[in-house]
């Protein structure tokens, strides 16, 4: 059965009429009245809905009932990443949507390629919301990832609260930091009061600068590792939540 993202409040009703880019969704999958589809807006559950009718731009759907399924990882995975460029961005936001990341926070680092300012950045963001809604449709999850608009790295450390049941991470090819898999070890070993939270930190193509990881340490981040290998940014990032999802 089609899922289809529906950025609008669903409620049970004989007749919805459905978002312009939903509608648009039906008449490129040539569905007829009868069909049956699956909605969901990002914030929970989903909708069973039969098409009831179809014009050349507009497309009416009976909502016959919600479900209270969720698809969520147990675990709450925020990511803050120095941007990669284009493509590499959108990939990003494609995989780790569909392997449950519930936070993203694109940053501007000291060596960072792209910089957006606030109109770019803006438009940068619609179009990234629109990639994880067609993620979160095709792999079923029901809630979409939280993605924040572009922000400085300076900046971004002074949003963070001293939240203490919270894993912190920053990655980084640096002597001194512990491989992924003796930190996982560890977080296994840890007593209940764990929620479950990670917050986990990705540099740019560039790496950190020596200022950057010392302000990481600072905001309690621990360095830590994937290996000799150096990976692109994007690749690090999705090998992260991957693993996480182990846990």
């Amino acid at each position: 059965m089609p899922r289809i993202f529906c950025n609008s409040p669903l409620v049970v009703q004989d007749r919805y009429e459905l978002p312009q880019e939903a509608a648009r969704h039906v008449q490129v999958l040539r569905l007829q009245p009868g069909s049956k589809i699956t909605l969901f807006n990002g914030e929970g559950g989903e909708f069973e809905a039969i098409v009831v009718e179809m014009t050349r731009k507009d497309v009416f759907a009976q909502i016959i009932k919600f479900l209270p399924i969720e698809r969520e990882s147990r675990l709450s995975v925020h990511l803050a990443i120095g941007m990669p460029a284009n493509e590499r961005m959108e990939w990003l936001i494609e995989k780790a949507t569909e392997l449950g990341l519930s936070k993203l926070t694109p940053l501007m680092t000291q060596h960072n390629v792209v910089r957006l300012n606030p109109e770019r950045g803006d438009k940068k963001l619609l179009h990234w919301n629109a990639i994880a809604h067609a993620a979160c449709s095709q792999c079923g999850r029901n809630r979409a990832p939280v993605i924040e608009s572009p922000i400085t790295f300076m900046q971004w450390l002074k949003t963070l609260s001293d939240r203490e049941n919270i894993i912190r991470w920053y990655f980084t090819l640096s002597t001194g930091s512990e491989p992924l898999l003796k930190e996982l070890e560890r977080i296994k070993s840890l007593p209940n009061k764990f929620e479950g939270s990670f917050l986990i930190t990705v540099g740019p193509e560039g790496g950190w600068s020596s200022l950057e990881e010392e302000a990481l340490k600072t905001h309690h981040f621990l360095p830590v590792s994937l290996g000799d290998r150096t990976l692109r940014t994007e690749t690090a990032a999705i090998a992260t939540v991957a693993t996480l999802n182990i846990l």
